[in-house]
């Protein structure tokens, strides 16, 4: 099953509603770069609220994603990090730097908006 990528604006919103496996992260991942391409899009919003868990390959994905998706000129922030998956993120000694961080939707959205991204 695919993560449905929806267009708002000059911004891609991606909501992981299922629990992510290698295969489906891979997926996300050439997908979301596919679409960046065909739209042009400047920023995007991966909204991680659903996930309770993260092992370090899904950490990893999400680490690459945002960096390709940068290399293409789109900023990203993830929103929605659950208090288990900074812990585990943390303790596996994984560093995400540089990434921008909302605590929701609505946050992230604002976030670009303050960025100069966001152009209704």
């Amino acid at each position: 099953m695919r993560i449905p990528i929806l267009k708002l604006h000059d911004l891609l919103l991606v909501s992981i509603q299922v629990v992510l496996d290698d295969k489906s992260a891979l997926e996300l991942q050439e997908d979301l770069l596919q679409k960046i391409h065909a739209t042009n899009a400047e920023g995007v919003v991966l909204d991680l609220t659903s996930l309770d868990m993260i092992d370090s390959f899904i950490a990893k994905v999400l680490g690459d994603m945002v960096s390709m998706a940068e290399l293409m000129g789109a900023k990203v922030v993830l929103t929605g990090i659950q208090p288990a998956v900074a812990i585990t993120l943390i303790e596996l000694g994984i560093s995400l730097p540089h990434i921008m961080t909302a605590l929701d939707l609505e946050k992230g959205i604002e976030l670009l908006k303050d960025n100069g991204v966001v152009h209704p």
